[in-house]
């Protein structure tokens, strides 16, 4: 089920309604049920994957627990990475390492043998995979108890707020959570509401409103000059953005009514300034996920440099690849692991590279101009479409100028044939983008808390947009994640 759809606006204050209404002890699976409805939407099928790890992860906890002869706990712990990875690598990269195999054979002469595979990845799959390795990784390091209640496990692993695309939550945040009662908050209720507001503006008003136009750039990037294949660029860096972000808002808003708490996903990533100030930013389930059970189990810093850069970049290809069974993705990947190590280097040096640089704002752009070279990679379909654009942005721009001045339709392979479109995205971007800048000077929260008339102006406003949004499209456009 996706958030963004009329199926959702039933089913949200349906199984709301019901969690508070119903007693304690049975609340549990009413959120396994719904859950499982809620996944059932994409295909109805996929969902015995899910089974079956929840089921080995769940035993496999219990018998890491009760084992005292660390082999064995290792084994079960190896047990349990095993299905997990297994899984996912026949569903996301078995065609991908097979097209690689055949590119090789091909070389000299030789036919792969080996069959592709007409599947399909189910939903989320990589989410809910790290969230469940993460339970039975902390059982085995002794920080969590192995839950014996199998609904309220299978519960952790399937909350329907974060099972396609996260937060990636950890066992010690959520598992208590399901346990203890919930009482109705008003003030909760009314915070989680608001954040789900958020969520939908940024998804329905301004990502989905952008996505056309960067489909038309990436999907045919030789019909395109420089200004047009930049503002592809800088459009898919904001819809990103939008769209990820806003699911995050959607689901911790809709945890939070209900009384739970689901990890920050995003914090203000685009007014970062330096690489490693990013990733402290962006998608930090994620990135706290690689740095505890991959960068630090590598051995992180502490065993010298040479080895802390290698185990930086290890990391940053493996996130690439997470993402996605592409060359792309894994270049996308590398891209921000030479960045951070560059940086590394110069801080290695005691000096700061991106401290050179003597106002702040600059550095901030800096960095962003950064991130959206990388997202050209994160976005084409494959790495010769990402070259292309990169070339013709750098090598076409100032041609691209000097027809603008001419009067030459410069714009014109972006196709603006919907101008109220056109209008709610440069307004709607303008209007985000302004709302960050207060969020990041701390300025709105105090404002935005004390007058009451301009608070409710925002909200009113916001919800227009979403309506006026919403009677444009003619289908509901999936999250960009879901594919992950």
């Amino acid at each position: 089920m996706l958030f963004n759809s009329l199926s959702f606006l039933f089913f949200f204050p349906i199984v709301t309604l019901c969690f508070f209404l119903l007693p304690h002890a049975f609340r549990w699976f009413l959120l396994l049920v719904a859950s499982c409805y809620f996944y059932m939407f994409f295909k109805p099928v996929y969902i015995l994957i899910l089974f079956f790890t929840i089921i080995i992860d769940y035993y496999a906890g219990i018998l890491i627990e009760q084992q005292q002869d660390q082999k064995k706990k290792k084994s079960y712990l190896l047990m349990s990475l095993i299905a997990n990875i297994g899984i996912l690598a026949v569903f996301k990269y078995y065609n991908f390492i097979n097209l690689n195999i055949s590119h090789l054979l091909s070389v000299a002469d030789v036919r792969n043998p080996i069959p592709f595979l007409s599947i399909l990845l189910p939903i989320g799959l990589s989410f809910h995979t790290f969230q469940a390795m993460s339970y039975t990784i902390e059982v085995y390091r002794g920080k969590q108890k192995a839950e014996r209640h199998f609904g309220i496990y299978a519960l952790y692993v399937m909350f329907y707020p974060q099972l396609v695309a996260g937060p990636i939550e950890r066992p010690q945040n959520v598992l208590h959570q399901f346990h203890e009662k919930k009482y109705f908050d008003a003030i909760r209720a009314n915070s989680g509401l608001r954040l789900m507001l958020l969520g939908f503006f940024k998804k329905i008003v301004i990502a989905d409103n952008l996505s056309p136009i960067v489909d038309r750039v990436f999907n045919n990037p030789s019909q395109h000059n420089g200004i047009t294949a930049l503002m592809g660029a800088v459009f898919f860096t904001v819809q990103i953005y939008a769209d990820f972000s806003g699911y995050s808002d959607i689901a911790i808003g809709s945890a939070r009514v209900m009384g739970f708490d689901l990890m920050k996903n995003f914090n203000l990533p685009y007014f970062s300034a330096s690489i490693r100030d990013f990733w402290s930013r962006w998608h930090i389930s994620l990135s706290t996920w690689f740095r505890d059970y991959l960068y630090i189990p590598l051995g992180g810093n502490k065993k010298g440099k040479l080895k802390q850069y290698l185990n930086q970049f290890i990391v940053f290809m493996i996130s690439g690849l997470w993402h996605g069974a592409n060359w792309t993705f894994v270049i996308w990947g590398a891209l921000h692991g030479s960045f951070l190590i560059i940086e590394n280097i110069f801080n290695g040096f005691k000096i700061n590279f991106f401290e050179l640089m003597p106002v702040r704002f600059i550095r901030r752009i800096f960095t962003l101009l950064l991130v959206v070279l990388a997202w050209v990679f994160f976005r084409a379909k494959s790495v010769s479409e990402a070259a292309e654009i990169i070339k013709k942005i750098i090598t076409d721009i100032p041609n691209s100028v000097m027809a603008l001045k001419n009067g030459k339709p410069v714009f014109a392979p972006l196709h603006f044939d919907n101008s109220k479109s056109l209008f709610l995205i440069l307004i709607g971007i303008s209007c985000f983008f302004f709302m960050e800048f207060l969020r990041e000077k701390n300025f709105f929260k105090k404002i935005f808390n004390r007058i009451s008339f301009l608070r409710w102006s925002v909200y009113y406003t916001m919800v227009v947009f979403v309506i006026i949004s919403l009677s444009l499209k003619v289908s509901e456009a999936p999250f960009i994640y879901f594919q992950f």
